[in-house]
């Protein structure tokens, strides 16, 4: 499966996360820049009020690499490597120890993968990518058309 595929599926993971987690999607894209493959890119502050913010954001971090790991039946723990350094020290920030830390990003991870495997949640997953892979970049707006779409046609 070729970079750009992957890519397209991991900033799809972000975004689609994002908005289930109340935050709202400025932009994707897989336009390559100097230290990264793509982007997904959020508004400041929440579209609606979630109870923990800190796993939120975890999700939404992990969410990229769970994403690609679905599509291509392997995680790419070095192409995901910011995102897990950014998950780690939100981690230690909460269990306070390595061996608390890892169980938490493990039980969060799982959570990812459950809220991904949900089949609109997927659809739009795979819709959003498609049309990365065929512009390049999507607006927030249009990322929130895609998964309210999936929700509204999946039975």
């Amino acid at each position: 499966m070729d970079q750009k595929t992957l890519t397209a599926y991991h900033e799809s993971g972000h975004a689609v996360m994002a908005l289930l987690m109340g935050r709202s999607v400025k932009k994707v894209s897989i336009i390559p820049s100097q230290n990264r493959l793509g982007v997904c890119t959020m508004e400041k502050g929440r579209a609606k009020q979630v109870q923990d913010k800190l796993e939120a954001e975890m999700l939404i971090l992990l969410a990229g690499m769970a994403a690609e790991g679905r599509k291509s039946g392997k995680y790419n723990i070095a192409g995901a490597s910011q995102d897990l350094r950014a998950v780690e020290k939100l981690a230690m920030s909460r269990a306070g120890n390595v061996k608390q830390a890892e169980k938490l990003i493990h039980k969060t991870l799982d959570k990812t993968q459950h809220l991904l495997s949900d089949k609109a949640t997927w659809k739009a997953v795979k819709v959003i990518a498609s049309e990365l892979l065929e512009n390049e970049s999507i607006s927030g707006r249009s990322a929130k058309h895609h998964l309210t779409l999936a929700q509204s046609n999946t039975p």
